[in-house]
């Protein structure tokens, strides 16, 4: 059965993607390699934080149909991937799931299709990875078919912007192909925004997370300092944040995650060494916040000092285990090295955290709170990774006997202490 759009991964990206796209009366069918996620999906049931399983109901209802078979791609007009791109184990690129994608679109292609990639990756990947790649099929890019790269902006749990009203950079191979993508994306996005190419749309992406490491690295090496100084950094940020003009906001924290920030950059940094020189700024964030867990624990130890105890045998309570707040999405948390660096000095730790029921560091299962209040009152030290809505804070100053806080949510006092 032929449909409007199909679309390869239905992660964090490509199940909103597929629902906006039906609410806007798309016919869309859904591939993915995972076999649970794609027999969950066809029951109605959702594997994404953003999306409930009504959502995924109501999908199904109006014909989306997920599935393993790659043949779903010879119907539909549209192909969009947004497959993962972590990184490899020598910190450079891995576009194994890309190019798994492409060769599957590859072999089911057909004159007229529009193809699109999402997935971030670096300057270059559509028209020196993935095109070469759908020729396989003995179509011309930009001549049989179009191709077009468009930068995924999925916030996991932001309520307010979504696929519609979040601007749609897109960048297309050719003219032709850049009209082809911004009328399937204007279908269902409100605003459209054309890039010169693919390479600047695959750039734009960068340079939004890029921008948002750098300044999160600041912060974070400003708090170090900050302390040693004296100074109280969350004070100094919320003065600064009243000039109306030429400043914005960060925050520092135990570190960054999720699948961008701490990604993303680093795919920038590794195309600007193929020029033959290192894109220091990304550097030296990466340097700055990997480093951040460590810091963490470094003060958790001084602050066990300074009343006596010391970090080995000491019951270090972890709040908060994801990567942003009121999500269950734990990729890249800094909870899990500040767990690691923890375990490894001796401390017995455990966790609370509303959303996540069962936490594993390297395999091996944490103890999980589940009188919240009663372990306040235990633990040696607790430690504030993440602010979730669902924390009082004032219940947590109250509560708990030394409290590390690395968000800046809590009021202090002597056993309360800021990053």
């Amino acid at each position: 059965m032929q449909k409007d759009l199909a679309v390869i991964g239905l992660g964090y990206v490509g199940l909103p993607l597929a629902r906006e796209a039906i609410r806007a009366g798309l016919t869309v069918a859904g591939l993915d390699q995972n076999e649970r996620v794609v027999a969950a999906l066809n029951t109605g049931l959702s594997h994404v934080d953003d999306i409930p399983d009504a959502d995924v109901a109501t999908m199904v209802e109006a014909g989306f149909v997920a599935t393993t078979d790659e043949g779903v791609l010879t119907s539909a007009d549209v192909i969009v991937i947004c497959v993962p791109t972590p990184l490899a184990s020598d910190g450079g690129p891995d576009l194994g799931a890309v190019k798994a994608a492409a060769e599957a679109v590859s072999r089911q292609l057909k004159p007229g299709t529009l193809v699109i990639l999402e997935s971030t990756t670096y300057p270059g990947t559509t028209e020196e990875v993935v095109a070469p790649i759908l020729e396989w099929s003995g179509l011309r890019a930009g001549e049989d078919f179009c191709l077009a790269f468009s930068p995924e902006r999925v916030d996991p749990g932001n309520a307010v912007y979504g696929i519609r009203n979040t601007p749609k950079v897109v960048g297309g191979l050719t003219p032709a192909c850049a009209a082809a993508v911004a009328e399937f994306y204007g279908r269902f996005v409100d605003d459209v925004v054309p890039a010169k190419g693919t390479r600047e749309a695959e750039m734009a992406k960068l340079l939004e997370n890029t921008y948002r490491h750098v300044n999160i690295a600041l912060m974070n090496e400003m708090a170090v300092f900050c302390h040693e100084l004296g100074i109280d950094l969350w004070d100094v940020i919320s003065c600064a944040a009243t000039k109306p003009f030429g400043f914005q906001s960060f925050r520092p924290g135990p570190g960054v995650g999720g699948h961008c920030i701490p990604i993303d950059p680093n795919y920038l940094s590794y195309k600007v060494r193929t020029l033959g020189y290192p894109f220091r700024f990304v550097e030296l964030a990466q340097e700055i916040n990997t480093r951040m867990p460590r810091y963490v624990v470094e003060r958790a130890q001084d602050m066990l000092n300074e009343s006596g105890r010391a970090l080995r045998g000491s019951r270090v309570l972890l709040l908060g285990v994801t990567y942003k707040p009121d999500i269950a999405d734990q990729r890249e948390s800094p909870a899990l090295p500040v767990a690691v660096r923890l375990r490894d000095l001796g401390a017995d730790v455990v966790y609370h955290d509303p959303h996540v029921t069962d936490w594993r560091v390297h395999g091996e299962s944490v103890p999980r709170a589940t009188d919240l209040a009663a372990e306040l009152a235990s633990a040696d030290l607790t430690i504030l990774l993440q602010r979730h809505t669902a924390y009082d804070v004032a219940a947590l100053a109250h509560g708990a006997r030394l409290l590390l806080d690395t968000r800046g949510a809590v009021p202090q006092d002597a056993h309360v202490v800021a990053l």
